[in-house]
């Protein structure tokens, strides 16, 4: 494959990028990629060599991180026009959840990855836009939420000796000692109602969030919907149960746990809340978010 531009986040998985910079480059290179090598200087960065990517009419940007990364690629790629026809998304996963890589289906070691992404197969996925009444529109590829997975993200960036799970499962348990946020929320999904006082909402077009949380376990990124969870408001000791649940994805059946399908959700709550976009905080402090997806929009290397 020829004409590729390869995004690479040095400070991805907790620095990571920079660390694993030669192997992928010595990977790609015996794969036969033809590519232009830029690392990102900061936030942002990658949207903008992406769009600019798009718009010389590159086959492909390989985005070389982690879950952010590849939300900044993706977003620079929908900016730029998207569409099945356009330049294409690859991934080579490094961060510390890779959670649209998995959903995918895409390898995550980082040879088979660069084997793949050198090849030149791809596929159709659907991608999904999140806007709040704060902030300017973020497209995503993975999955959003609002409540408690945001906050346990938000949680996360304080633990700086962790990686992987763990990071994540630790996050969740000080956010369950700390964080209790159930407002009334109204919520619709392709004009279906819910009211209810919510803890958690998570609107996904993958599987799963947080490297080990499985939100949404029958979620697929090409079937046109989008797939709701919906926590209402519990006691700790429940939210406590919850957790090895979610792990598992049994979750689904649980009499205060809703799931839905659909291609627009709209979130309303009574009082201000943060949101995800792809494991990034986003909205913190908004009351109102649109949820839509955009079906067979984006062109993935696999």
């Amino acid at each position: 494959m020829s004409n590729v531009l390869v995004v690479l986040n040095p400070t991805a998985g907790r620095g990571s990028g920079a660390r694993l910079l030669p192997r992928v480059t010595t990977y790609l290179e015996e794969h036969g990629l033809d590519y232009q090598l830029e690392v990102t200087t900061g936030p942002g960065h990658a949207v903008h060599l992406a769009w600019e990517a798009a718009d010389q009419g590159r086959a492909a940007v390989v985005a070389v991180g982690g879950d952010g990364t590849t939300n900044e690629v993706l977003n620079g790629l929908m900016q730029a026009g998207g569409g099945a026809d356009g330049t294409a998304l690859g991934v080579l996963p490094i961060g510390t959840g890779n959670d649209f890589a998995f959903g995918a289906g895409l390898p995550l070691d980082l040879q088979e990855a660069c084997r793949v992404a050198a090849q030149g197969g791809s596929r159709i996925l659907d991608a999904g836009c999140f806007r709040a009444d704060n902030e300017e529109p973020r497209f995503f590829g993975n999955g959003t939420g609002v409540g408690f997975d945001a906050m346990a993200n938000i949680e996360s960036r304080k633990i700086k000796r962790l990686r992987g799970d763990l990071l994540y499962l630790v996050a969740v348990i000080r956010t369950l000692a700390f964080y209790y946020h159930a407002p009334q929320t109204t919520i619709q999904v392709d004009g279906q109602e819910i009211v209810q006082p919510c803890l958690l909402i998570s609107v996904m077009n993958g599987r799963r969030m947080g490297g080990a949380f499985y939100l949404t376990p029958d979620s697929r990124m090409d079937d046109g919907l989008l797939d709701l969870c919906v926590a209402a408001k519990v006691g700790r000791p429940k939210m406590v149960a919850f957790v090895p649940r979610f792990m598992r994805g049994t979750h689904i059946t649980d009499h205060d746990v809703t799931i839905a399908q659909g291609r627009k959700v709209t979130i309303v709550s009574d009082s201000p809340w943060a949101a995800q976009v792809d494991g990034e905080i986003y909205g913190v402090g908004a009351r109102r978010y649109e949820v839509e997806l955009f079906p067979q929009r984006l062109r993935l290397l696999r």
